[in-house]
């Protein structure tokens, strides 16, 4: 029997042209991770509000004209939108929009360098760690449990007396024993990867136990360490902002949150704007970090995707 086309239905694309339009394109994991945050709204109004407070940060301190210490005595204690000053002034008359907005910015950049220094060095401790295993994982680990039970506060003021207080300090006390939960984690999971197939292949090509560290390892626990980075910096910002509120912490001239809220506590009955400002940006500031975590985890874990 001759086979006829007439025989046969066709289903689907009719030809190459169409098949290959119907076909996913293949994109990249960066690719795919921002397809996916776009997706998340909360991660986006995050990622938003941390990119003004960066921006502020740096562009209204000098909107206004006037320096942090610079003191109007003819305009002490003025509440907001009085007199041309937005966020009114306090009992010396210096202008509160451009302190809040500098103590933002010095917050922002003591968390920020001490996590990534913290970064640094716990992703290489806990990389060597967890890839040679064995005593050398053990010496290591005990080392951590160490300087984990070394109180934070009690590194501070050692270093404040050692040193010169102020915002260096403070950077090289959190750094200094802030590294200890991400070598904790980055070590896991450099564990759980060295018995993978590249590792493997990598060995028998012949690299060095740092190459394999440093190239194939610790890029592949890169997921991991940004959702930790974004959680690690809120408790930067609190610690920051607890230490100066005590007054061990930024000192005069320079402001930060923490001090601003300690002089705005002082007069909280008269002038309550005065702690509530500096209050509302470092929650902002923090919640913003944690909810922005939190989005990325929800991105990045394989596990969490649908």
């Amino acid at each position: 029997m001759e086979e006829t086309k007439e025989l046969f239905e066709i289903v689907g694309p009719e030809d190459a042209a169409d098949i290959n339009s119907n076909q996913s394109e293949s994109i990249t994991f960066l690719q795919d991770v921002v397809r996916r945050f776009k997706k998340n709204k909360a991660g986006v109004v995050c990622l938003i509000i941390l990119g003004l407070l960066i921006v502020g940060s740096i562009v209204c301190p000098y909107i206004t004209g006037r320096n942090i210490s610079d003191q109007d005595l003819a305009n002490t204690n003025l509440g907001m939108f009085q007199n041309g000053y937005i966020f009114g002034t306090d009992n010396l008359g210096r202008d509160m929009f451009s302190r809040v907005w500098y103590g933002t910015r010095i917050s922002l950049t003591i968390a920020l360098a001490a996590v990534l220094i913290g970064l640094c060095i716990g992703a290489v401790y806990g990389g060597i760690s967890g890839y040679f295993g064995g005593k050398v994982d053990s010496i290591m680990m005990r080392i951590v449990d160490i300087i984990i039970a070394i109180p934070y506060l009690l590194v501070v003021i050692l270093l404040m007396i050692i040193l010169r207080p102020g915002v260096g300090t403070l950077i090289l006390a959190y750094a200094a024993v802030g590294w200890t939960e991400m070598a904790r984690l980055v070590r896991g999971e450099i564990m759980k990867l060295k018995e993978s197939e590249y590792v493997l292949a990598s060995r028998v090509l012949g690299a060095s136990p740092w190459h394999i560290i440093f190239y194939s390892l610790l890029p592949n626990t890169l997921s991991v360490i940004i959702v930790e980075l974004t959680l690690t910096i809120p408790s930067a910002i609190f610690t920051e902002s607890f230490l100066s509120y005590i007054g061990i912490g930024v000192q005069i001239p320079l402001a930060s949150l923490g001090t601003l809220a300690s002089e705005g506590i002082a007069s909280f009955q008269m002038y309550p704007h005065r702690l509530i400002i500096p209050a509302a940006f470092l929650c902002i500031t923090m919640l913003t970090f944690n909810l922005l975590g939190d989005a990325l985890r929800d991105v990045l874990d394989p596990k969490l995707r649908k």
